[in-house]
């Protein structure tokens, strides 16, 4: 079969769906870019907040107009989406997908599209507690041929923050042994010129507690930090709790020279009664202790969160405080959403609501904020030379590329837009910076004798 997926959502899921793809693969489907080509369209859900939950159904419902036109012939509705609502009669709620299949059953991926269009069953594969872990020994299949990859280190979550579905939608955490890790690092390097690595997990600092009974993140990266890999140049964290970072883990970091400076540092809040009815498990005190000791024992570092505001209880006085608390840490980067009540969470229940529009006023207010200090940060860079990472074509106009330094993650930060249009993406070169704006660097090319310098 020709077969055709859409990953909606984050990192972790796009991981998913990519070993989906090496699954059909192996079993000699072929993966198709175009869906004007395909025989059968999975769709690959999110459903952490209600906008993630209308984004999957828009996409399913554009799905089933195109298998009603008749250019596709099946549709499989996959992840977070089935997991969370199969049992409250999705199946009957949207009849015209073949099947669905949960977080849990990904690898069972093939006897679904066999049963679909073999047998000519509409079997679902719905495990009420997700197990599942992937692991070297499964097929990859890059969906987007670029630089870098996202490595997954473990799966499900056991914060129970209480505005959280992650642990009743992927289950309790589990990690994945380091040799394992370390084997997929290896494989992917061989297939692909890989520039960077991205660890990700729901909780990345935890990493290691479940098998091993200590956090072991440092030792993770000090391994792959040590791999004989002459092209990976960078190592990046995301989604690294507050609440388990360790000694070992900050000296790793500030001594390597391949783990980048960068840390996503998700706080959502600052208040304790508010960080207290989130389940956060961390203090404004712990906190700025933390932010401290990063900000002496890692040079060069650039930090990152992500704040949710109109929490149920946040009254102007706490909105206030962690506006002044953004405005003393000075975040090199940072994003920020509404609290959006999911059904099944603690937080579900919790009074007094805020009102919508006075959340949507909060996040924008926030977000001003932020781009004044963005927009002061970058000014610094103007005329400095940095190393970026060449990555694609703009698509404006001609005579621009895009890359990205050490200090912006994939996809959620600024871009480096470099006047060239010479350079191959995955080059590495060094850039002087010419120009600034709030979130993106501009610059060109520094060149020795007419050549670019490559790293």
């Amino acid at each position: 079969m020709k077969i055709g997926i859409k990953s909606l959502g984050c990192p972790k899921n796009l991981v998913d769906s990519e070993v989906i793809c090496g699954i059909l693969q192996k079993n000699n489907h072929q993966i198709c870019s175009n869906v004007d080509e395909v025989d059968v369209l999975i769709i690959n859900t999110c459903s952490f907040i209600q906008d993630a939950v209308e984004e999957s159904l828009e996409e399913i419902f554009e799905a089933i107009k195109l298998k009603e036109e008749g250019r596709i012939k099946g549709l499989v509705v996959a992840g977070c989406l089935p997991q969370r609502y199969f049992k409250n009669h999705l199946k009957q709620e949207i009849p015209e997908v073949d099947a669905f299949i949960g977080v849990g059953d990904l690898i069972k991926i093939n006897q679904v599209i066999d049963n679909i269009f073999i047998k000519n069953k509409k079997i679902d594969y719905i495990s009420s507690v997700p197990t599942f872990l992937y692991n070297s020994t499964f097929p990859r299949f890059t969906i987007t041929p670029l630089p870098y990859a996202y490595i997954k280190i473990a799966e499900g979550c056991d914060n129970n923050c209480s505005y959280c579905l992650i642990p009743k939608i992927r289950g309790k955490y589990r990690s994945r042994k380091i040799e394992d890790i370390i084997k997929e690092v290896e494989i992917i390097s061989q297939k692909q010129k890989l520039r960077e690595i991205i660890l990700i997990a729901q909780d990345t600092t935890k990493y290691g507690w479940d098998i091993y009974g200590d956090l072991k993140l440092a030792e993770l990266l000090k391994r792959i930090s040590s791999l004989p890999l002459k092209d990976l140049k960078w190592i990046r964290l995301l989604y690294t709790h507050p609440a388990h970072y360790t000694p070992q883990l900050i000296e790793v970091i500030g001594e390597s020279s391949k783990i980048v400076p960068y840390l996503d540092l998700p706080l959502q809040h600052i208040n304790d009664e508010i960080l207290g009815k989130m389940n956060r498990t961390v203090s404004r005190k712990e906190i700025l202790t933390l932010i401290k000791r990063l900000r002496k024992e890692i040079p060069q570092l650039v930090l990152r969160s992500t704040f949710m505001v109109g929490f149920p209880g946040e009254d102007k006085q706490k909105f206030t405080e962690l506006i002044n608390f953004i405005k003393e840490v000075r975040w090199e980067k940072l994003g920020a959403f509404i609290f959006s009540p999911e059904e099944g969470t603690p937080a579900y229940r919790f009074t007094p609501r805020i009102p919508k529009k006075k959340k949507l006023e909060r996040l924008e207010k926030l977000m001003l904020v932020q781009q004044e200090i963005s927009r002061e940060i970058n000014q610094t860079y103007l005329g400095k030379e940095i190393e970026v990472l060449v990555e694609e074509a703009t698509k404006e106009k001609s005579g621009f590329i895009l890359g990205r330094s050490a200090f912006d993650a994939p996809e959620i930060d600024g871009k480096v837009i470099i006047k060239s249009d010479k350079l191959k993406i995955g080059e590495m070169i060094k850039v002087k910076i010419t120009s600034t704006l709030e979130y993106d660097l501009i610059g060109e090319p520094i060149e020795e004798d007419n050549k670019v310098i490559n790293y």
